[in-house]
């Protein structure tokens, strides 16, 4: 008899291969996951933070090109690892210029900067010796610092690439989400199984802790720990974990409450092991499958948090690119004709919240013992 094919486990994973809509969550979420890990790699502008502006070409459409110049840097500072570019981006490396053409004089590179309408651009010229010292020719200058390049998201008020910060803020919402379900896992699995399987005292004081702490708006409570930890990226991460461990030591607690008089727990007990083995080898691991639904819950509202700390200002700090302060710096655009620049971020906002919710939802099905 196949009793691997019977087992609780093996039955909620079928029973969620069957949810198209939480499959295919879950698949978005593993690309979004990737997206994060390698995002300089696929960033058009690897720059750290991807924070290279152009200010004549700001605020421009989805698939705007231009002719760009890279002026290389003449003091180059120690360069990073392939490993930290990799992960973290590189460091300045040079000065990109916008321009509508370009000539070669025998010692000069003359150039008309990048203008819109009948204003004409600046006209400037670089030595060739100096600004280009490791090019031997014209050509070489050509084919290595003058490019057409394409902005496929548009640009910024800044005038950097969008797809390159959109690519890299994914981190932030990724990272808050699982920083904070871990932090309201640890605090919340904690005391709500110590105040069901304890009961007493004990429970009346860790519900008094959990009833004052939910009666507390989540936003006023982020916003008060984020102003008394400080502005920054982490803080902000365990603002939001400290936030969000209500509900789930409810949900502990009412679980722990369900199970610590099933035989198994009671057979635990006749056999001497101490409370802290029972709680953690017995009961967690038979009250799982709804800590994991409100986990899916929880990254989600995390997300969500953070954009909206981000639009307020209290979030990731600039230059570091957050779905949340792309939506804060552009959302004027929306009646200004280029509602694009606050719409693309609000849509990755609601892409990956909807791909949490819908595979919390598909998780809910599966591990539902009643179905």
């Amino acid at each position: 008899m196949n009793t691997a094919s019977n087992s609780l486990s093996q039955l909620a994973l079928q029973r969620f291969k069957k949810n198209f809509w939480g499959v295919l969550s879950f698949w978005f979420i593993v690309v979004c996951f990737l997206i994060a890990i390698f995002a300089y790699a696929l960033t058009p502008d690897d720059s750290e933070n991807a924070n290279q502006m152009h200010l004549p070409i700001h605020s421009k459409a989805p698939g705007f090109e231009v002719m760009m110049l890279h002026l290389p840097n003449q003091n180059p500072s120690e360069e990073k690892s392939w490993f930290s570019q990799l992960f973290f981006g590189k460091q300045f490396t040079g000065t990109e210029i916008p321009i509508n053409h370009y000539s070669f004089t025998k010692d000069e590179l003359r150039i008309v900067t990048y203008n819109e309408g009948e204003i004409v651009g600046l006209e400037k010229s670089y030595n060739l010796a100096e600004t280009f010292p490791k090019a031997t020719s014209a050509e070489e200058i050509k084919k290595k610092y003058i490019q057409e390049k394409t902005f496929l998201l548009g640009t910024d008020k800044y005038g950097r690439d969008l797809l390159s910060r959109m690519l890299i803020g994914i981190r932030i919402s990724l990272s808050i989400g699982f920083v904070a379900v871990f932090i309201s896992l640890v605090i919340g699995m904690g005391l709500g199984a110590i105040a069901g399987y304890f009961g007493g005292k004990v429970d009346a004081a860790i519900m008094w802790l959990i009833n004052v702490t939910w009666s507390i708006p989540t936003l006023l409570l982020v916003i008060a720990i984020t102003l008394a930890l400080g502005k920054g990226f982490w803080q902000v991460f365990i603002a939001v974990g400290l936030t969000m461990w209500v509900e789930v030591a409810r949900v502990t607690r009412g679980q722990v409450m369900s199970v610590k008089e099933m035989q198994y727990v009671t057979a635990a007990r006749a056999l001497g092991f101490g409370n802290i083995r029972i709680i953690v080898k017995h009961i967690i691991p038979n009250i799982l499958a709804p800590i994991i639904v409100i986990s899916a819950a929880n990254f989600a509202a995390a997300i969500l948090i953070e954009s909206g700390l981000s639009f307020l200002g209290i979030g990731a700090q600039p230059p570091m690119p957050s779905w949340g302060a792309m939506i804060k710096d552009h959302y004027s655009y929306i009646i200004l004709g280029k509602p694009y620049l606050a719409i693309i971020p609000g849509l990755a906002i609601m892409s990956l919240v909807m791909a949490f919710m819908l595979i919390g939802n598909a998780l809910r099905d599966a591990l539902d013992v009643k179905a």
